[in-house]
């Protein structure tokens, strides 16, 4: 059954001296349980997609529908390029953060909270505070708060993108892990279009502004994936080559349009 639902999306956004229009006409679906990933041009509204289906912003017209399946469970979780913690709080009560909003009671979401450190890495990281953490120990936590929080659907807003290229491989990797024992339902957007075919069942190229989705590529690679043998496949770079052609094209003609 789908999960996510979007059709005929349209965002407009007020400004000056003219709106601008983000999305247009914007059509997907993901199924329960897949793994689909977004890449486009800049300011294409790869963003605008998710906080809509993340509920931070209003669409203009058309439909942007989560499917919610058990009322026990939160629907959404949101995971941001930056972490997104909170310096006041410690690893441990940023990870068990969407708990306490959620009403668990503290023994339990302290357990919940515990597990998920322990599954990211971060045991002895447990009562640091984020400025004693590097960038990608911040963005374990970011994980492990998403994973525990426990929502039915996870939005990824290119939450490795500011990595490097190392550290991105090693998150890649623990993502990959806890998807294929959880199964959720995940849109990923990025810009990478090496990450997407890394982590994807699926693949939604979008065309520069205002944003639609162009092509749909399913992705051939069988799970669970190793990331280094991944990238001697030929289909790999012969898929990567495909889009790139794509999103190419899209970012040559948006360079035309603006002269």
């Amino acid at each position: 059954m789908d999960k996510i639902i979007v059709e005929n999306l349209r965002v407009v956004f007020p400004s000056r001296p003219a709106p601008v229009e983000a999305l247009a006409g914007l059509s997907l679906r993901l199924r329960e349980g897949e793994f689909a990933c977004v890449v486009g041009p800049s300011g294409c509204g790869k963003t605008t997609l998710l906080r809509v289906l993340a509920g931070l912003e209003q669409p203009t017209s058309g439909v942007a529908a989560v499917r919610a399946d058990d009322p026990a469970r939160p629907l959404r979780g949101v995971v941001f390029q930056g972490a997104g913690i909170f310096p006041w709080l410690t690893v441990a009560q940023n990870v068990a953060y969407g708990l306490s909003l959620h009403g668990v009671a503290r023994a339990e979401r302290e357990q919940i909270a515990q597990h998920w450190i322990g599954e990211v890495g971060l045991e002895r990281f447990a009562n640091a505070y984020p400025a004693q953490l590097s960038g990608g120990m911040q963005q374990r936590v970011g994980l492990a708060r998403a994973f525990a929080y426990d929502p039915e659907v996870l939005l990824m807003d290119e939450p490795f993108g500011a990595l490097d290229a190392q550290t991105r491989l090693i998150l890649q990797d623990l993502l990959l892990q806890q998807w294929e024992r959880a199964r959720k339902t995940v849109l990923f957007i990025t810009h990478s279009i090496d990450e997407a075919l890394t982590l994807g069942d699926r693949i939604f190229v979008m065309s520069a502004r205002p944003g639609r989705i162009l092509h749909e590529v399913a992705v051939p690679f069988a799970r669970p994936r190793d990331l280094v043998a991944l990238r001697t496949d030929t289909r790999f770079s012969a898929l990567f080559g495909e889009i790139w052609s794509l999103l190419k094209a899209e970012v040559e003609a948006d360079k035309l349009i603006g002269k």
